[in-house]
Formats: structure tokens, sequence, C-alpha cells
């Protein structure tokens, strides 16, 4: 059976503290830190068997990552990622150093939060219904069936430039009024038609509280004509670009 080391995240101190105990596949494993000079790397022994991509694996390493962030700025760990030796580890924090204290200054005691705005039904069947491009458009599909072969393409058009226009509506009123109050955001591609913004947030911790209100006085405002799915505080994923796996020194 061979041994491996499981990494969680990385913070940055110079303080020496003590992370305890998490569960992996069902046993106690204990956590403790790999550091180069402030940069410190969270981290816990496993064998071959106890790193499966299981989803109580998963779910221990979100577990120490929300844990730890509490606390200390956190640079998460990709799940299911094991490097041979604490000495592999520390080479790569060393080559990794000045590029971490970067993102360490950018993202220092902040979080991220998610918002995904999904329209709700009755809104988007009214919207549709009052749009006389789509509703002529499908009249004339309705009414040339099999002939409408050129009426159902540009049906196809017009309902995606009706997304489209209501997607950059909810990016003016919703997006950019939240954006003023982080330190940076960023709006995803939605993930599927309905959902009309898919964008995430970093803020600074002290105004997290500001940032609630504003995203509530928004769902005041738009609570008639979609849904919020508000998340988080995350880690800054959106917002960190670097890619660790082992093996990787360079």
């Amino acid at each position: 059976m061979s041994e491996g080391v499981y990494p969680f995240c990385i913070i940055q101190t110079n303080i020496d503290h003590e992370f305890g105990f998490t569960k992996w596949e069902g046993k106690e494993i204990k956590l403790y830190p790999i550091r180069y000079k402030d940069v410190v790397m969270i981290v816990a022994d496993v064998s071959d068997q106890d790193y499966l991509p299981t989803r109580a694996n998963l779910l221990a390493h979100q577990g120490v990552i929300s844990l730890i962030m509490k606390q200390l700025t956190v640079i998460p760990m990709s799940f299911n990622n094991v490097f041979t030796s604490t000495e592999e580890i520390h080479l790569l924090l060393e080559k990794l150093y000045d590029e971490l204290q970067s993102i360490f200054q950018k993202i220092n005691n902040k979080i991220e939060v998610g918002l995904k705005v999904i329209a709700r039904k009755e809104w988007l069947e009214e919207e549709i219904r009052m749009n006389d491009d789509i509703q002529k458009l499908k009249e004339k599909v309705n009414q040339q069936k099999e002939a409408a072969f050129y009426e159902k393409i540009k049906l196809g058009e017009k309902t995606k430039d009706f997304f489209y226009n209501l997607q950059h509506n909810l990016y003016n009123e919703i997006y950019l009024p939240l954006s003023t109050l982080s330190s940076a955001s960023k709006s995803n591609p939605p993930i599927y038609e309905t959902m009309l913004l898919n964008s995430a947030f970093l803020i600074d911790r002290d105004l997290e509280e500001i940032f609630d209100e504003k995203v509530n006085e928004l769902y005041e405002i738009w609570k008639d004509k979609v849904e919020f799915k508000y998340s988080g505080p995350w880690p800054a994923y959106n917002f960190i670009q670097l890619t660790i796996t082992a093996g990787d020194q360079s």
C-alpha cells in the first residue's frame, strides 16, 4: 500500500496553527502544514486506497477548506489531487512563491459570492406573449406547418435574440450595481436558457453586509420576475488564475 500527501488549500501566515483532524474514508486523519517562508499548504497523509473520488471525500475536502477560510484567506486546491511526498510540495511552494504572494495580495481578506438569476416561468411566458415578432412567426409556423422551414429558422433566431436582450438587461440592472461594491466581478455564461445571469463577485469581508443588503434590495425589485440563487462565502475560485497538479513543479 503506497502513501501519498493530500492537499486541501494554501494559506499565508507566519503563525503555526493547529488544524485538527478530518474524516476521510471513515477514518480520522490529521491535518498538518507544509511551510515555505510565510506560505503554507494544509495537507494530510493518505494511502492509495483513501483518495477515491467519492462524494464523502469531496464533502470532506470542501469542509476543510470552509473551516480554514473562516479565519484565514485560502487558495483552494483541486479535489482528488495527491502528491508523492512533503518534499515535492515544499519544492512546488518554493517555485511558485512569487506567484502565490501576488495572488494573496489580490484576495487577502476577501471572499467570493455567487449570484445566479433565473427567470420565473409565468413572467417569461408573458414577456414572450408581448413580443410581436415572435408571435407573428409562431402564427406563420402554425399555419404553414411543413412549409414553414425558413420561418422556423427565423423564430429560433428571434427567440435567441429575445433571451440575449433579457440577459443584457439584467446585466445592466443587477450585475453592474453589484460590481461597483466588489473588488472584482465576473459574468460567466449562463448554464441554461432561462438562467439570465451567472455571476461571481470578490468582496471585502468588511463589506459583506453592505453587499448582502444590495442583493436583497435588488431581489425586492425583481422577485416577481426572477429567482435569485445567492451562494457563498466561497474561496476566490473565479479570481485565481493558478492550477496546481501533483507532479507539476514548473
